[in-house]
């Protein structure tokens, strides 16, 4: 601050200098300051040192704290806490022991996942902290799937995509939306099961159901109601921040991120880099820090990689036989141009067998379009995976964004073709391939929102489960992914096309396989088909 001895003793070259160097942090009070400092004889030190001590108040509004205990210091028994985070990849690490240290209790945890076992939320879940989870995906959490089924844990599933824009609504100010997502599922007519009694799943009691969604219809379609998500804290984690909590992420790390911070109503970033501000530019800035109260830089970073897959460079794809039939039939359903959404397993081979001359443009949910390939070793990342958490690549042209942002081009119809398996499909178009009542839960990720859309849906499965069991069914008997979804279905055995709208009439065998023949695909097949005039043996 200027000496107000100084500026009283005429020293006024020194003290403008000094206040030039102020203007940037307190903009209205320098012209004031200049202005007396040049004027009449009147001006008092009580006045400069007034001026002086708002603008040091200006400059030390840095949104920094020392530490991750210290950040969450105020977080309480009972809280919502809105995780960023995309499996381990983006993940508040330093942040999450922090909460684990701190032991508080009886927590609701919004994130798309709960990590494994023994890393991110799966921490929390291991010291019990957690009392509620609303997730999209279980996945190999074994720790988390345990807890759900044993009673000891409520778990709210909501598909992926649902669960981004409902925190993204709680940040904007949007108590509900419609989505066409889960229309005609459990999840629609509130038979999904949060709690189970004490003697968990096995004892078939139940403490907790889901709610019924309100629905109505637009345009012909139908939809229902989900409300938004609020938390008392965000923790997410990104690349880089300023004193302001202006912040950057890299790669695929952005995730739920974003749409978590805007949720909590006090937000918590944690990043690996700070810079002053003004460091940034705004256009490279992904989220303003309105939405940001407090900063911390962590500690260190473990950045665990779930799947870590590279390529041998040779370009050789070593898979099963029957594997790379179906994969190499659905390869040729893809046409130049196109935008392609791949589930995980199966699906991800399609893009290694397009015919030369197609370019198509992958979009993962986990917010990227332009997959590229597994990475060589030395260019491993773990900023960069695709939704089944494998390491990538990504080509020339690609682009990252938010969850919500994936999920809108995805609702949005903008995504031309979704690839993705199944443990079940119906005759009419039926999908199941998110869970088995009881037994076995991995969530329905993205998959409720991706069938639902406008993009065309083609299912790659393997023609019977083990020992026989129909997969193509007359109508499933586990809860559905959506309801007269599947487009077309390509086995081993051979491709069915579905009608989808209209009256229900049976498929259609359009092509078999050629080591097959047609009483065999009756016998492996629990519903009956029409077979096409100009059946054709699949790739001739």
């Amino acid at each position: 601050a200027i000496s107000a001895q100084a500026a009283l003793r005429g020293n006024r070259g020194s003290a403008l200098a000094s206040t030039a160097s102020k203007m940037v942090v307190a903009p209205r009070v320098a012209p004031f300051l200049v202005r007396r400092l040049v004027g009449p004889s009147a001006f008092t030190a009580h006045a400069l040192v007034a001026v002086g001590t708002r603008a040091a108040s200006t400059s030390s509004s840095s949104k920094v704290v020392a530490s991750a205990d210290e950040a969450i210091a105020d977080l309480k028994d009972g809280a919502t806490i809105c995780v960023g985070g995309f499996g381990l990849c983006g993940i508040p690490e330093n942040l999450l022991h922090a909460v684990r240290r701190k032991g508080v209790k009886n927590l609701t945890a919004v994130s798309n996942n709960a990590g494994v076992d023994d890393a991110g939320l799966g921490l929390l879940l291991q010291s019990k902290q957690i009392k509620r989870m609303i997730s999209s995906y279980v996945g190999e959490n074994k720790l988390f799937e345990e807890q759900y089924l044993s009673g000891a844990l409520e778990v709210e599933l909501t598909p992926q995509g649902t669960l981004a824009e409902r925190l993204r609504a709680g940040g904007a100010g949007i108590p509900a939306f419609f989505t066409p997502t889960a229309h005609g599922t459990i999840i629609h007519e509130g038979k999904n099961v949060i709690k189970y009694g004490p003697g968990g799943a096995k004892s078939g009691e139940v403490e907790i159901m889901s709610e019924p969604r309100e629905s109505r219809e637009f345009n012909g379609k139908g939809y229902i109601m989900e409300k938004a998500i609020t938390g008392d804290f965000a923790l997410v984690k990104a690349w880089k921040a300023d004193e302001r909590g202006n912040l950057v992420w890299k790669g695929t790390a952005r995730n739920f991120n974003p749409d978590c911070a805007r949720a909590g109503k006090i937000c918590i970033a944690e990043v690996e880099e700070i810079v002053p501000v003004g460091s940034l530019s705004p256009e490279e800035i992904h989220l303003p820090g309105i939405y940001v109260q407090r900063v911390i830089k962590g500690d260190s970073y473990e950045k665990r990689i779930e799947k870590r897959t590279v390529s041998s460079g040779s370009g050789e794809i070593k898979t099963d036989p029957r594997r790379e039939l179906i994969a190499r039939r659905a390869a040729m359903d893809l046409t130049d141009g196109m935008y392609v959404n791949l589930g995980i397993g199966l699906p991800t081979l399609v893009s290694n067998f397009t015919k030369p001359g197609i370019r198509i443009e992958l979009q993962s949910e986990n917010g990227l379009l332009g997959i590229g390939p597994y990475p060589m070793e030395a260019d491993v990342d773990p900023d960069l995976i695709n939704a089944g958490k494998e390491t990538i690549t990504m080509i020339p042209g690609s682009s990252t964004f938010s969850s919500a942002d994936s999920f809108a081009m995805i609702r949005g119809g903008h995504v031309d073709m979704t690839i993705l398996g199944a443990m079940e499909v119906a005759a009419n178009g039926d999908l199941a391939n998110w869970i088995i009542p009881g037994k076995m839960v991995k969530g329905m990720g993205g998959a409720m929102d991706l069938v639902s859309s406008d993009s065309r849906v083609l299912v790659v499965m393997e023609h019977t489960a083990k020992g026989g069991k129909h997969k193509l069914k007359q109508s499933c008997g586990l809860p559905l992914t959506g309801a007269r979804v599947v487009n077309r279905c390509i086995t081993e055995l051979g491709v069915f096309d579905f009608v989808t709208t209209g009256p229900e009439v049976p498929p259609t065998l359009i092509e078999i396989a050629p080591d097959t023949t047609l009483d065999a695909v009756k016998a492996a097949t629990g519903f009956e088909f029409k077979v096409a005039e100009n059946l054709k043996t699949m790739l001739a």
